[in-house]
């Protein structure tokens, strides 16, 4: 077996493990190719986080803007006022929340008879705002869209024992 050679350059790093040499080549790559694949993974992961944060705080600012703006109309007591008060508690919590949305483009308030606040009449608000994809250039609105779409909708009923207005 001494005219033999095995398995080429494994077998040698095998051999001079064996007789305590570290083998030549590959010493400190094991860290560039740790951190190359790790960067890699990491940059797309963090991403991810950062555009579901905004699309799930997109989400709690629309549900409880609706709910409250549902609330406020069939508590109100007039609708000029109960306007005012929709769009006030639309607009703060859209900001609570970081989004920049105009709250009067935001909201549609929808009742099932007229007047409005007809005992036993549905008032139904839909919150609807648009959250940007955070660091995604212009020029690729054409292949990906640059927003996602969130919204809300909440159903209150008027008192049955409230006074006609």
């Amino acid at each position: 077996m001494t005219g033999r050679r095995r398995c080429g350059r494994a077998w040698d790093a095998t051999r001079a493990w064996a007789a305590g040499r570290r083998p030549r080549g590959d010493g400190g790559s094991a860290v560039v190719e740790f951190v190359t694949i790790g960067v890699l993974m990491l940059v797309p992961v963090v991403y991810l986080v950062v555009a579901v944060a905004g699309v799930q705080a997109a989400a709690f600012a629309t549900e409880s803007a609706a709910r409250e703006a549902a609330r406020i109309v069939v508590t109100g007591t007039d609708d000029a006022q109960s306007e005012r008060l929709v769009l006030a508690a639309v607009g703060w919590a859209l900001r609570d929340q970081g989004l920049d949305a105009d709250p009067a483009d935001a909201v549609t308030v929808r009742c099932s008879t007229q007047p409005c606040l007809t005992p036993g009449a549905d008032v139904t608000v839909t919150v609807a705002v648009e959250v940007p994809l955070p660091a995604v250039p212009a020029g690729v609105s054409r292949v990906v869209p640059l927003v996602v779409p969130v919204s809300a909708t909440h159903t209150q009923v008027v008192d049955e024992f409230r006074v006609a207005p």
